[in-house]
């Protein structure tokens, strides 16, 4: 059986990210995400397929590493059965010790140090 996907380079970096994390969603399992970087011209390929379509995306700005990151993120998180958008709403609120739990922690380090010195 022979087959062939159809590549396509996208020069949109938000179509490519919807794109890409749309076929990751409908076929995970068959999905492979690949990044090369080529220091000879200074590129870096992305390109993302499940064997019938292949999106690719290449860009030379170092500002598009922060993009890159996220969609790695994406994936990762995807992978491990996770919702990205849940884990970006727990990163954003961490709790916070509260006032006497601080000074509890000070109190046990602080006697911590002076049993230290007696010895």
């Amino acid at each position: 059986m022979l087959s062939w996907a159809l590549m396509v380079y996208l020069d949109d970096w938000d179509t490519f990210y919807a794109e890409a994390e749309k076929m990751y969603i409908d076929h995970p399992a068959q999905t492979r995400y690949v990044m090369k970087y080529r220091h000879c011209d200074g590129k870096i390929v992305l390109k993302v397929t499940n064997d019938r379509v292949c999106l690719k995306y290449q860009t030379d700005q170092a500002s598009d590493v922060k993009r890159l990151d996220k969609l790695n993120n994406v994936f990762l998180t995807r992978m491990c059965g996770k919702d990205p958008s849940e884990d970006a709403t727990e990163e954003v609120a961490p709790e916070k010790p509260k006032s006497s739990e601080r000074d509890d922690a000070d109190k046990v380090n602080s006697a911590n140090k002076k049993s230290r010195k007696k010895r």
